[in-house]
């Protein structure tokens, strides 16, 4: 009986931290006692582990353990603490060799039957331990081909506390036991998806190929039933697959969310359709203990859209805008400051009245225009003035329906070649700045003396400036569009 060492993760945010987990074995009267600000979820970890360890066959020690999460001054959050916990105090008494358990970093929530769940964070964990030098992680084996894709890891998968000890040296025999795996779930950004589905609308397809082409964040306006539900789920279809860097980020947020990454990073860009009552902290993030991605970060390198944008609180509106403006999202505590990416492209539609028939055309609206304005109104200046294409949306007339049954609509296929080589024009102008796509381009360098447009074509801009009608960032707004046109 002695003193034995581990290590875990924990995460702040994407970021991650060593955590060594410290079991001693005293004399005293029995119990377990866990120091080291664990929160509620991982100071239950005490029955957990007691409970696991004696259905796997190596009851715990019958004189107290004292368990310490080192650094103490970090608050630990979540059950991913239970393998590392389990298995330091087995080596403290002598079950399992001390400096087998030593070299291994272990993440991973334990049953009470002994069998390991599948933890959320995991990649993020694992990218830490490897940063922090850290060669041999054991994970669950529900987690086990998400931990593989950090290269130069060795992953070991087990799905029970037994299988772990054996790994380690106990002299216990090996039992079968059914495999803990995280449910799958659909991903809401469907690559069946086709603009040949969309009839008519020729002017918001365009408008959706220029902002896919330049990153643009797009308003749709208009009444039900003109498509721009249909408009905005096809855009991620059209914008290119994710680099090495953006894939792992994205995969990285996905894991934290508690959904599976499975086999292979994520290539595609997300999309995130939150409803209407979304709370604030829910689309930026946070938590009252572990804190988590919202909506906007999980969107990252993807689409956010906001259908019925109005109804949407406006406090859950306006704190999308310094994401819009930074890209980042810093969610403060008392305790820690955690960060999440939030460069995403912004998608809002509306419908022009309470009653959704204004400017219909077939319909008659029944809003009044104070009502209308109120309606509108509820989506800030402020935000607006950050979306760089604004359009209007109607619905598709009978003469449109026949002439697109003929044909000469456009695949999302041919859109997205359109977008790609759009993007490598854009690539080769941007060559040695810090962007890469035209919306995240500054307007000072587009304004600068060597690429400033010609008086005769900023005329009208100019005299919107003066009197008012646009702001110093709308006028920077539509040199970006232009410089994105397919």
């Amino acid at each position: 009986m002695g003193l034995a060492r581990t290590n875990s993760v924990a995460l702040i945010g994407l970021a991650g931290s060593l955590v060594e987990v410290e079991a001693d074995i005293s004399s005293q009267l029995p119990g377990m006692r866990l120091i080291g600000l664990p929160d509620a979820a991982l100071a239950e970890a005490a029955e957990r582990v007691r409970a696991a360890a004696k259905n796997s066959g190596c009851a715990l020690n019958g004189h107290r353990l004292t368990v310490n999460l080192s650094p103490a001054a970090l608050r630990k959050h979540g059950s991913g603490f239970d393998l590392a916990i389990a298995v330091a105090c087995l080596a403290a008494d002598g079950v399992v060799p001390a400096a087998s358990v030593g070299a291994v970093v272990h993440i991973g929530e334990l049953a009470l039957d002994g069998r390991l769940r599948p933890t959320p964070g995991m990649l993020p964990a694992v990218i830490a331990a490897a940063r922090l030098g850290h060669r041999t992680v054991m994970v669950p084996a529900g987690n086990a081909e998400e931990a593989a894709l950090v290269p130069g890891i060795r992953v070991v998968g087990v799905s029970s506390l037994r299988d772990a000890l054996i790994w380690h040296g106990a002299r216990l025999e090996p039992q079968e036991v059914e495999v803990l795996r995280a449910p799958v779930e659909d991903d809401p950004a469907d690559e069946s998806l086709d603009l040949l589905d969309v009839v008519g609308n020729d002017e918001a397809i365009l408008a959706l190929q220029v902002a896919a082409a330049g990153g643009h964040h797009l308003f749709m306006l208009g009444p039900p039933g003109a498509g721009k539900t249909m408009l905005a789920a096809r855009l991620p279809g059209l914008l290119p697959d994710l680099g090495p860097a953006a894939s792992l980020e994205v995969s990285s947020l996905r894991s934290l969310s508690g959904r599976p990454v499975g086999r292979s990073l994520i290539t595609r860009p997300p999309l995130e359709s939150p409803h209407h009552t979304i709370t604030a902290a829910a689309m930026v993030g946070g938590g009252s203990g572990q804190i988590r991605p919202g909506a906007a970060a999980r969107a990252s390198h993807g689409v956010l859209f906001l259908d019925e944008a109005p109804e949407f609180s406006g406090a859950v509106l306006d704190a999308l805008r310094q994401p819009l403006e930074s890209g980042r999202i810093s969610i403060h505590r008392a305790n820690a400051i955690a960060h999440f990416p939030a460069r995403f492209q912004l998608v809002l539609a509306a419908n022009p009245c309470p009653c959704g028939q204004y400017g219909a055309g077939d319909q008659e609206c029944s809003c009044p225009p104070n009502a209308r304005r109120r309606y509108l109104a509820r989506i800030s200046g402020p935000l607006l003035d950050r979306i760089d294409i604004q359009l209007t949306v109607t619905r598709v007339t009978a003469a449109q329906l026949r002439i697109s049954a003929d044909g000469g609509r456009l695949s999302s296929a041919v859109a997205r070649s359109r977008v790609l080589a759009a993007r490598e024009k854009a690539a080769e102008r941007l060559a040695g700045t810090p962007w890469t796509v035209n919306s995240q381009v500054s307007g000072p360098w587009l304004r600068s003396s060597e690429r400033r447009l010609g008086a005769p074509v900023t005329a009208m801009l100019d005299r919107a400036l003066e009197r008012g009608g646009i702001t110093m960032r709308g006028y920077d707004r539509i040199l970006r569009v232009r410089k994105s046109s397919i």
